[in-house]
Protein backbone atom coordinates (compact mmCIF):
# COMPACT_ATOMS: atom_id res chain seq x y z
CA UNK A 1 0.00 0.00 0.00
CA UNK A 2 2.96 2.12 0.56
CA UNK A 3 2.99 5.66 0.14
CA UNK A 4 -1.73 5.27 -0.62
CA UNK A 5 -1.84 4.71 3.34
CA UNK A 6 -2.35 7.24 5.95
CA UNK A 7 0.35 7.79 8.51
CA UNK A 8 -1.35 6.53 11.33
CA UNK A 9 -2.77 3.86 8.81
CA UNK A 10 0.83 2.72 8.45
CA UNK A 11 1.66 2.25 12.39
CA UNK A 12 -1.31 0.45 12.84
CA UNK A 13 -0.72 -1.74 10.32
CA UNK A 14 2.49 -2.06 11.71
CA UNK A 15 0.97 -2.76 15.31
CA UNK A 16 -1.20 -5.69 13.59
CA UNK A 17 1.53 -7.30 11.66
CA UNK A 18 3.95 -7.38 15.57
CA UNK A 19 0.24 -8.53 16.95
CA UNK A 20 0.39 -11.18 13.99
CA UNK A 21 4.53 -12.25 14.81
CA UNK A 22 3.31 -12.65 18.69
CA UNK A 23 0.34 -14.87 18.28
CA UNK A 24 2.48 -17.04 15.94
CA UNK A 25 5.52 -16.61 18.65
CA UNK A 26 3.11 -18.09 21.56
CA UNK A 27 1.23 -20.85 18.87
CA UNK A 28 5.14 -21.44 18.09
CA UNK A 29 5.87 -22.51 21.45
CA UNK A 30 2.49 -24.15 22.35
CA UNK A 31 3.39 -26.47 18.97
CA UNK A 32 7.10 -26.86 20.24
CA UNK A 33 5.91 -27.96 23.31
CA UNK A 34 3.47 -30.59 21.73
CA UNK A 35 5.73 -31.97 19.20
CA UNK A 36 8.84 -32.15 21.70
CA UNK A 37 6.21 -34.57 24.11
CA UNK A 38 5.07 -36.64 20.94
CA UNK A 39 8.38 -39.18 21.79
CA UNK A 40 7.05 -39.92 25.06
CA UNK A 41 3.97 -41.71 23.74
CA UNK A 42 6.09 -44.27 22.63
CA UNK A 43 8.66 -46.37 25.22
CA UNK A 44 12.30 -46.19 24.13
CA UNK A 45 13.34 -49.37 22.83
CA UNK A 46 16.73 -50.52 24.03
CA UNK A 47 18.95 -52.97 22.77
CA UNK A 48 18.87 -55.33 25.80
CA UNK A 49 15.53 -56.11 25.21
CA UNK A 50 16.24 -57.83 21.89
CA UNK A 51 18.84 -60.04 23.91
CA UNK A 52 18.18 -63.65 25.66
CA UNK A 53 17.00 -62.49 28.96
CA UNK A 54 18.17 -65.47 30.52
CA UNK A 55 22.06 -65.62 29.20
CA UNK A 56 22.65 -61.87 28.87
CA UNK A 57 22.43 -61.60 32.77
CA UNK A 58 24.51 -64.04 33.32
CA UNK A 59 27.20 -63.46 30.74
CA UNK A 60 27.20 -60.00 32.45
CA UNK A 61 27.58 -61.51 35.88
CA UNK A 62 30.02 -63.78 34.63
CA UNK A 63 32.25 -60.60 33.15
CA UNK A 64 31.81 -58.69 36.65
CA UNK A 65 32.75 -61.86 38.10
CA UNK A 66 35.80 -62.63 36.34
CA UNK A 67 37.31 -58.34 36.20
CA UNK A 68 36.79 -59.06 40.42
CA UNK A 69 38.94 -62.45 40.33
CA UNK A 70 41.21 -60.51 37.87
CA UNK A 71 41.71 -57.02 40.45
CA UNK A 72 42.13 -60.08 43.61
CA UNK A 73 44.44 -62.09 41.56
CA UNK A 74 46.39 -59.15 40.38
CA UNK A 75 46.32 -57.52 44.09
CA UNK A 76 47.77 -61.17 45.38
CA UNK A 77 50.45 -61.32 42.45
CA UNK A 78 51.58 -58.41 43.44
CA UNK A 79 52.30 -59.56 46.60
CA UNK A 80 53.76 -62.92 45.88
CA UNK A 81 56.28 -60.75 43.68
CA UNK A 82 57.25 -58.70 46.44
CA UNK A 83 57.95 -62.05 48.42
CA UNK A 84 59.66 -63.73 45.51
CA UNK A 85 62.32 -60.10 45.35
CA UNK A 86 62.41 -61.18 48.81
CA UNK A 87 63.49 -64.31 48.52
CA UNK A 88 65.90 -63.83 45.99
CA UNK A 89 67.30 -61.46 47.84
CA UNK A 90 67.89 -63.33 50.78
CA UNK A 91 69.22 -66.11 48.67
CA UNK A 92 71.69 -63.73 46.58
CA UNK A 93 72.99 -62.52 50.16
CA UNK A 94 73.66 -66.11 51.53
CA UNK A 95 75.24 -67.26 48.34
CA UNK A 96 77.73 -64.22 48.67
CA UNK A 97 78.47 -64.99 52.60
CA UNK A 98 78.54 -68.74 51.64
CA UNK A 99 81.47 -68.05 48.45
CA UNK A 100 83.39 -65.62 51.08
CA UNK A 101 83.42 -68.41 53.48
CA UNK A 102 84.18 -70.77 51.88
CA UNK A 103 86.78 -69.35 50.19
CA UNK A 104 88.55 -68.57 54.11
CA UNK A 105 88.39 -72.33 54.29
CA UNK A 106 89.68 -73.29 51.41
CA UNK A 107 92.84 -70.93 52.40
CA UNK A 108 93.10 -71.80 55.62
CA UNK A 109 92.14 -75.64 55.48
CA UNK A 110 90.95 -76.29 59.07
CA UNK A 111 89.27 -79.67 58.95
CA UNK A 112 87.73 -78.73 62.36
CA UNK A 113 85.31 -76.13 60.19
CA UNK A 114 83.33 -79.05 58.27
CA UNK A 115 80.33 -79.28 60.49
CA UNK A 116 79.93 -75.17 60.08
CA UNK A 117 80.52 -75.89 56.33
CA UNK A 118 77.50 -78.99 56.33
CA UNK A 119 74.97 -76.20 58.39
CA UNK A 120 75.92 -73.00 55.92
CA UNK A 121 75.25 -75.71 52.85
CA UNK A 122 71.82 -76.47 54.85
CA UNK A 123 71.04 -72.92 55.61
CA UNK A 124 71.78 -72.08 51.74
CA UNK A 125 69.70 -75.17 50.35
CA UNK A 126 66.90 -73.51 52.57
CA UNK A 127 67.20 -70.06 51.05
CA UNK A 128 66.99 -71.27 47.60
CA UNK A 129 63.85 -73.44 48.71
CA UNK A 130 62.01 -70.21 49.83
CA UNK A 131 63.32 -68.97 47.03
CA UNK A 132 61.65 -71.75 44.80
CA UNK A 133 58.64 -71.57 46.94
CA UNK A 134 57.92 -67.86 46.70
CA UNK A 135 58.42 -68.41 42.86
CA UNK A 136 55.34 -70.68 42.70
CA UNK A 137 53.22 -68.80 44.28
CA UNK A 138 53.99 -66.09 41.46
CA UNK A 139 53.27 -68.18 38.40
CA UNK A 140 50.33 -69.91 40.70
CA UNK A 141 48.65 -66.08 40.54
CA UNK A 142 49.65 -65.35 37.44
CA UNK A 143 48.15 -68.20 36.34
CA UNK A 144 44.83 -67.06 38.28
CA UNK A 145 44.84 -63.96 36.65
CA UNK A 146 45.53 -65.18 33.21
CA UNK A 147 42.52 -67.19 34.14
CA UNK A 148 40.47 -64.32 34.98
CA UNK A 149 41.07 -62.05 32.27
CA UNK A 150 40.56 -65.45 29.57
CA UNK A 151 37.13 -66.02 30.96
CA UNK A 152 36.11 -62.18 31.06
CA UNK A 153 37.46 -62.11 27.50
CA UNK A 154 35.31 -64.82 26.33
CA UNK A 155 31.77 -63.93 28.28
CA UNK A 156 32.38 -60.45 26.44
CA UNK A 157 32.75 -61.93 23.10
CA UNK A 158 29.76 -64.02 23.77
CA UNK A 159 28.32 -60.68 24.87
CA UNK A 160 28.99 -58.97 21.27
CA UNK A 161 27.70 -61.52 19.27
CA UNK A 162 24.19 -61.53 21.00
CA UNK A 163 24.35 -57.94 20.57
CA UNK A 164 25.35 -58.15 17.06
CA UNK A 165 23.10 -61.21 16.46
CA UNK A 166 19.90 -58.85 18.41
CA UNK A 167 21.00 -55.67 16.32
CA UNK A 168 19.34 -56.31 13.32
CA UNK A 169 15.97 -56.41 15.06
CA UNK A 170 16.40 -53.77 17.23
CA UNK A 171 17.33 -51.15 14.33
CA UNK A 172 14.15 -52.31 12.89
CA UNK A 173 12.29 -51.51 15.85
CA UNK A 174 14.08 -48.40 16.47
CA UNK A 175 12.96 -47.22 12.95
CA UNK A 176 9.65 -48.44 13.48
CA UNK A 177 9.29 -46.61 16.36
CA UNK A 178 10.71 -42.86 14.41
CA UNK A 179 8.40 -43.98 11.70
CA UNK A 180 5.24 -44.08 14.34
CA UNK A 181 6.48 -40.44 16.11
CA UNK A 182 7.07 -39.33 12.50
CA UNK A 183 3.28 -40.13 11.86
CA UNK A 184 1.92 -38.59 15.15
CA UNK A 185 3.64 -35.46 14.23
CA UNK A 186 2.06 -35.50 10.34
CA UNK A 187 -0.98 -36.25 11.91
CA UNK A 188 -0.74 -32.75 14.10
CA UNK A 189 1.41 -30.87 11.70
CA UNK A 190 -0.36 -31.63 8.12
CA UNK A 191 -4.13 -30.13 9.01
CA UNK A 192 -2.77 -27.23 10.28
CA UNK A 193 -0.80 -26.56 7.19
CA UNK A 194 -4.30 -27.61 5.42
CA UNK A 195 -5.75 -24.94 7.54
CA UNK A 196 -3.18 -21.98 7.16
CA UNK A 197 -3.42 -22.34 2.66
CA UNK A 198 -7.63 -22.30 3.52
CA UNK A 199 -6.68 -19.31 5.55
CA UNK A 200 -4.32 -17.98 3.07
CA UNK A 201 -6.64 -18.75 0.90
CA UNK A 202 -9.69 -17.00 1.74
CA UNK A 203 -8.87 -15.42 4.76
CA UNK A 204 -5.85 -13.37 4.89
CA UNK A 205 -7.50 -9.68 3.86
CA UNK A 206 -10.23 -10.22 6.49
CA UNK A 207 -10.67 -8.00 8.96
CA UNK A 208 -8.97 -10.51 11.70
CA UNK A 209 -6.14 -10.77 9.09
CA UNK A 210 -3.09 -10.44 12.13
CA UNK A 211 -4.38 -13.73 13.49
CA UNK A 212 -4.84 -15.27 10.34
CA UNK A 213 -1.45 -14.48 9.41
CA UNK A 214 0.00 -15.39 13.06
CA UNK A 215 -1.30 -19.04 12.26
CA UNK A 216 0.22 -19.30 8.99
CA UNK A 217 3.40 -18.49 10.32
CA UNK A 218 2.50 -20.84 12.95
CA UNK A 219 1.85 -23.63 10.47
CA UNK A 220 4.87 -23.11 8.21
CA UNK A 221 7.02 -23.40 11.15
CA UNK A 222 5.57 -26.72 12.78
CA UNK A 223 5.82 -27.99 9.25
CA UNK A 224 9.50 -26.80 8.17
CA UNK A 225 11.11 -26.89 11.54
CA UNK A 226 9.26 -29.02 13.98
CA UNK A 227 8.35 -31.75 11.10
CA UNK A 228 11.07 -31.90 8.33
CA UNK A 229 13.97 -32.70 10.74
CA UNK A 230 12.10 -35.48 12.05
CA UNK A 231 11.76 -37.39 8.45
CA UNK A 232 13.18 -40.75 8.98
CA UNK A 233 16.16 -40.83 6.53
CA UNK A 234 16.70 -45.05 5.75
CA UNK A 235 19.64 -44.32 3.77
CA UNK A 236 18.48 -40.90 2.47
CA UNK A 237 15.55 -42.13 0.21
CA UNK A 238 12.64 -41.06 1.82
CA UNK A 239 14.41 -37.17 2.55
CA UNK A 240 15.05 -37.05 -0.88
CA UNK A 241 11.45 -38.77 -1.90
CA UNK A 242 9.69 -36.33 0.25
CA UNK A 243 11.53 -33.59 -1.22
CA UNK A 244 10.80 -34.45 -4.49
CA UNK A 245 6.86 -34.75 -3.78
CA UNK A 246 6.77 -31.46 -2.17
CA UNK A 247 8.51 -29.33 -4.66
CA UNK A 248 6.33 -31.56 -7.48
CA UNK A 249 3.37 -30.03 -5.69
CA UNK A 250 4.57 -26.65 -5.15
CA UNK A 251 5.89 -26.27 -8.64
CA UNK A 252 2.36 -27.82 -10.39
CA UNK A 253 0.45 -24.93 -7.87
CA UNK A 254 2.99 -22.25 -8.90
CA UNK A 255 2.51 -22.89 -12.76
CA UNK A 256 -0.62 -23.38 -12.49
CA UNK A 257 -1.05 -19.92 -10.73
CA UNK A 258 0.74 -18.11 -13.05
CA UNK A 259 -1.09 -19.16 -16.28
CA UNK A 260 -4.19 -17.88 -14.55
CA UNK A 261 -2.59 -14.88 -13.79
CA UNK A 262 -1.65 -14.98 -17.23
CA UNK A 263 -5.29 -15.70 -18.59
CA UNK A 264 -6.65 -13.03 -16.06
CA UNK A 265 -4.64 -10.76 -17.44
CA UNK A 266 -5.09 -11.14 -21.11
CA UNK A 267 -8.86 -10.92 -20.43
CA UNK A 268 -8.55 -7.77 -18.74
CA UNK A 269 -6.77 -6.34 -21.36
CA UNK A 270 -9.66 -7.00 -23.21
CA UNK A 271 -12.07 -4.90 -21.43
CA UNK A 272 -12.53 -1.47 -21.73
CA UNK A 273 -9.94 1.08 -20.23
CA UNK A 274 -12.78 2.49 -17.49
CA UNK A 275 -14.13 -0.51 -16.75
CA UNK A 276 -10.64 -1.94 -15.69
CA UNK A 277 -9.56 1.01 -13.93
CA UNK A 278 -12.95 0.77 -11.71
CA UNK A 279 -12.26 -2.78 -11.02
CA UNK A 280 -8.81 -2.28 -9.95
CA UNK A 281 -7.98 -2.07 -6.32
CA UNK A 282 -7.37 1.65 -5.50
CA UNK A 283 -4.75 0.78 -3.30
CA UNK A 284 -3.22 -1.95 -4.98
CA UNK A 285 -3.31 1.02 -8.15
CA UNK A 286 -1.50 3.44 -5.87
CA UNK A 287 1.27 0.51 -4.70
CA UNK A 288 2.01 -0.27 -8.21
CA UNK A 289 2.14 3.56 -9.26
CA UNK A 290 4.75 4.21 -6.48
CA UNK A 291 6.92 1.20 -7.72
CA UNK A 292 6.68 3.09 -11.44
CA UNK A 293 4.78 0.13 -12.94
CA UNK A 294 1.75 -0.11 -15.09
CA UNK A 295 -1.38 -1.06 -11.85
CA UNK A 296 -2.91 -3.67 -15.44
CA UNK A 297 -0.09 -5.25 -16.74
CA UNK A 298 3.12 -4.28 -14.21
CA UNK A 299 5.11 -3.66 -17.09
CA UNK A 300 7.53 -0.72 -16.41
CA UNK A 301 6.23 2.46 -17.39
CA UNK A 302 7.88 5.93 -17.42
CA UNK A 303 5.37 7.86 -14.98
CA UNK A 304 7.30 11.18 -15.58
CA UNK A 305 7.12 10.96 -19.19
CA UNK A 306 4.11 13.74 -19.55
CA UNK A 307 3.71 12.20 -22.99
CA UNK A 308 2.49 9.14 -21.77
CA UNK A 309 -0.95 9.14 -20.96
CA UNK A 310 -1.39 5.93 -21.84
CA UNK A 311 0.89 2.71 -20.62
CA UNK A 312 2.29 1.62 -24.05
CA UNK A 313 1.87 -2.80 -23.29
CA UNK A 314 -1.95 -2.69 -22.40
CA UNK A 315 -3.32 0.63 -23.66
CA UNK A 316 -4.46 1.66 -19.61
CA UNK A 317 -5.24 4.86 -19.09
CA UNK A 318 -2.31 6.33 -16.65
CA UNK A 319 -3.12 10.76 -16.71
CA UNK A 320 -6.23 12.36 -17.92
CA UNK A 321 -7.36 15.78 -17.44
CA UNK A 322 -9.35 17.19 -15.02
CA UNK A 323 -12.60 17.59 -15.31
CA UNK A 324 -12.97 20.86 -13.86
CA UNK A 325 -10.01 22.76 -14.29
CA UNK A 326 -8.00 20.68 -17.12
CA UNK A 327 -5.35 20.04 -15.27
CA UNK A 328 -3.32 16.72 -16.43
CA UNK A 329 -3.30 14.28 -13.33
CA UNK A 330 -3.41 10.29 -12.35
CA UNK A 331 -6.15 8.42 -14.03
CA UNK A 332 -6.14 6.40 -10.58
CA UNK A 333 -6.54 9.63 -8.48
CA UNK A 334 -9.38 10.27 -6.52
CA UNK A 335 -8.97 13.75 -6.45
CA UNK A 336 -7.46 16.47 -8.86
CA UNK A 337 -4.92 17.38 -6.74
CA UNK A 338 -4.95 20.99 -8.49
CA UNK A 339 -8.60 22.09 -7.47
CA UNK A 340 -9.47 19.37 -5.28
CA UNK A 341 -12.45 18.32 -7.32
CA UNK A 342 -13.84 14.50 -7.24
CA UNK A 343 -12.43 12.63 -9.60
CA UNK A 344 -16.01 11.26 -9.65
CA UNK A 345 -17.46 13.92 -10.41
CA UNK A 346 -15.71 15.78 -12.61
CA UNK A 347 -14.44 12.99 -14.83
CA UNK A 348 -18.22 11.54 -15.20
CA UNK A 349 -17.47 8.44 -14.07
CA UNK A 350 -16.78 6.46 -11.11
CA UNK A 351 -13.20 6.60 -9.57
CA UNK A 352 -11.80 3.27 -9.27
CA UNK A 353 -11.59 1.40 -6.16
Amino acid sequence: MGKALRWSEKWFHRGLWLVAFVFAWFLVGLGSTIVGDLPQVEQQRTLDEFLDPQRAPQLRQDIDAAQRAARDAQDALDQAQLRHRTAQANHRAARDTFSNWLATRNATQRPEQDPELIERTQQLEGYRGSEREALAAVEAQQQAALNARQARQRAQAELAQMQEDARQSYESARRAQELRVFLYRLALTLPLLVAAGWLFAKQRKSTYWPFVWGFIFFALFAFFVELVPYLPSYGGYVRYIVGIVITVIGGRFAIHALQRYLERQQQAETLPDRQRRQELDYDLAQTRLAKGVCPGCERAVDLKDPKNDFCPHCGMGLHNPCGACQTRKSAFARYCHACGEPAARADGAAAPG
